[in-house]
């Protein structure tokens, strides 16, 4: 029996937010003993080493540009955002550090507008100032700074962190619209992946200590697992269709508050709930709305 298109999409975008919550759940668990920007390296190495075989096979074609700047600059945004990614999965609750995360769909709103020039009509702005009143809802409780006054008395550096984070995923993202018009996406996985390590050394010396041999193969884990999950992703998105497939990677979510609560006795607030509930909706709205004018684009005659 052969599956649909969308079953088989659905079932990689499940398989990438298991993987996904897998990951975080090991960076929270090694946060401890391993800082972010150490546990950023280890995952950029195991993605290297990943990438090695089919990079073997055609290197001359694996580092075709004709854009070297916009690569290099994405990569160090991107190895920046994990580095800041990782210390919010390790300092927050694991259902806000991935709500918070869904912002980097609001920030594509403004980024299409200033960097790609696209237009964006009223509802997509709307939804994103909705989205982003959800994550004043979810800041407000986090108390990041329990003392003092100021902004620190409601938003501490973990929750800066991951919205810095999202905000610096959405600027590689769009990059890659960019670069997705000359270069093939393997392409760019393989400078994003090469590139983020060498990128990645630097921060890793000022906090470098040599890992024991099990969680050297904790991290070793951990990075395969960050690599499955892009490899999970991008099969759901080519396999199905993206305004169905965009609701599935919410359910990342579901299982970050399982995690979060079986393993580290993490029990969501009420403020977390409601305005991530606000952020998904905002954000699929957006997919949505994406969606529904790149019908009616291919549907206009040419």
């Amino acid at each position: 029996m052969s599956l649909t298109p969308n079953l088989r999409g659905a079932l990689w975008m499940l398989a990438s937010a298991v993987d996904f919550t897998v990951m975080t759940t090991l960076i929270k668990f090694l946060g401890p003993g391993y800082p972010a920007a150490l546990q950023t390296f280890y995952r950029q190495l195991a993605g290297v080493i990943v990438l090695l075989p089919l990079i073997a096979r055609d290197w001359r074609g694996a580092f075709r540009t004709t854009r070297p700047g916009i690569l290099i600059f994405r990569s160090s945004a991107g190895v920046l955002a994990l580095i800041m990614g990782f210390y919010a999965y390790q300092k927050l609750p694991l259902a806000d550090a991935n709500a918070l995360s869904f912002t980097r769909t609001l920030w594509l709103v403004p980024l299409a507008a200033f960097v790609l020039r696209e237009p964006i009509g009223p509802l997509r702005i709307g939804a994103a100032l909705v989205g982003f009143i959800g994550v004043l809802i979810m800041l407000r409780p986090g108390a990041g700074g329990a003392h003092g006054g100021g902004w620190s008395a409601w938003i501490g550096w973990p929750q800066v962190c991951a919205l810095a984070s999202a905000f610096l995923f959405a600027l590689t993202i769009t990059g890659m619209k960019v670069m997705t018009r000359d270069h093939s996406p393997f392409v760019l996985l393989v400078y994003a992946a090469v590139l983020g390590l060498i990128f990645a050394i630097p921060p890793a010396l000022f906090v470098w200590r040599w890992p024991s041999w099990p969680d050297l193969g904790l991290l070793a884990a951990m990075g395969v697992i960050g690599t499955l999950t892009q490899g999970a992703y991008i099969k759901g998105m080519e396999a199905g269709e993206a305004a169905v497939m965009a609701p599935i990677d919410y359910t990342r979510l579901v299982f970050a508050v399982g995690a979060g609560l079986l393993l580290f006795h993490e029990v969501p607030k009420p403020a977390t709930l409601v305005g991530a509930a606000i952020v998904v909706a905002s954000t699929l709205f957006i997919s949505w709305r994406e969606h529904q004018l790149a019908q009616r684009a291919k549907a206009q005659p040419a």
